[in-house]
């Protein structure tokens, strides 16, 4: 049984529904990750959970109890918020303790879980420090350890990193991480940053315009998307329409070409995709596997790759290549799509 289930919930504000009849589900121990644009319905499931909202119709579950309608201050809820959310008057110690005063535990033990909340975060020595005389990844630990030291039930993550910058949000997404292994602690987490919670998760769940378009472990989302839209936000550029022939793994496309892949599927006819990286490019009417014959439209220097926009019978392809070999605009040359790299949606 899941330690968290939302049952068919529909959310939003006023008249504009933002969720529409969500499943959602987390096992104990697990850090899942929202991912989605900007108006998806990330933050507005965060917030449903959090207990900042009520949902229109559904029903929230939380370790076998309704929890619909409990109030924000009945659910043991640890929130790391976007802006820090840190009391500017009070020290770094008298934040951390802030949700241990409310629960009015003994003085004595305060100092305690409070100082070694601080030594797991690296902080030791600052408790006496104001958030104004910290830097932002300082900060937001400081965040970190107020929302862990209550030994929350589950916390809950809305876009913490965003305020950092570039170096910064990969050390601290590490340090998030290791936390929540040592601790053990289930946790939702919600961003805009693709990278950033595949590098953390144990499952991210990929929404657009209120739904769960996918949800799986994040090494299958990158390999195996389902839908075109998921293949589009992971990094697939390259989508061709493939019909089923008589011979298995044989695939006709719209030009008449056939196309070899080892991937296999119930329908007739699929939408494929495959990564620009996943082509190569030879020079014209080279002996290659899926073949496909193509000129050179654009090509861009990316440093370590170059980019190539070329010109197919079957549509306009992205493909990504190393420097050994340089091809100029308008050049013929002939692509080869890696068999196993074909996906079928």
């Amino acid at each position: 049984m899941a330690l968290l289930e939302l049952q068919n919930i529909t959310a939003g504000y006023d008249k504009n529904v933002i969720l529409k009849d969500l499943d959602f589900q987390v096992e104990k121990g697990e850090l899942v990750s929202l991912l989605g644009s900007s108006g998806c319905g990330k933050t507005t499931t965060l917030r449903l959970i959090a207990g900042f909202s009520s949902p229109m119709n559904g029903k929230f579950v939380f370790d076998g109890k309704d929890y619909t309608q409990v109030p924000l201050n009945k659910r043991n809820f640890g929130f790391v918020f976007q802006s820090y959310a840190l009391f500017p008057h009070m020290t770094v110690f008298d934040n951390v303790a802030f949700g241990l005063k409310m629960r009015k535990m003994p003085k004595e033990e305060i100092k305690k879980e409070v100082m070694e909340m601080l030594a797991t975060v690296d902080l030791q020595g600052f408790e006496n420090r104001f958030p104004r005389e910290m830097s932002g990844g300082q900060r937001q630990r400081v965040a970190l350890a107020r929302a862990l030291v209550i030994k929350p039930d589950l916390l809950l993550l809305d876009e913490p990193l965003s305020n950092l910058d570039a170096k910064l949000r990969v050390k601290m997404r590490v340090e998030i991480r290791r936390l929540q292994q040592k601790f053990g602690f289930t946790a939702i987490y919600v961003t805009h940053d693709q990278e950033e919670c595949f590098a953390i998760s144990d499952k991210v769940a990929i929404m657009n315009h209120g739904v769960i378009e996918q949800m799986d472990a994040p090494s299958v989302i990158y390999n195996h998307p389902k839908t075109e839209f998921i293949a589009r936000f992971v990094g697939f550029e390259n989508f061709l329409d493939l019909k089923k022939t008589e011979k298995k793994g044989v695939f006709l496309a719209s030009n008449g070409s056939r196309f070899q892949v080892e991937e296999t599927g119930d329908k007739d006819s699929f939408k494929a995709c495959i990564r620009p990286e996943d082509i190569q490019i030879v020079p014209d009417n080279f002996e290659v596997v899926n073949p496909l014959r193509g000129e050179i439209m654009v090509s861009t220097f990316l440093g370590k790759r170059n980019q190539y926009n070329i010109r197919t019978e079957i549509g306009e392809f992205e493909v990504s290549t190393d420097q050994e070999s340089v091809y100029k605009s308008g050049e013929q040359v002939t692509l080869s799509l890696t068999p196993n790299k074909i996906i079928l949606l």
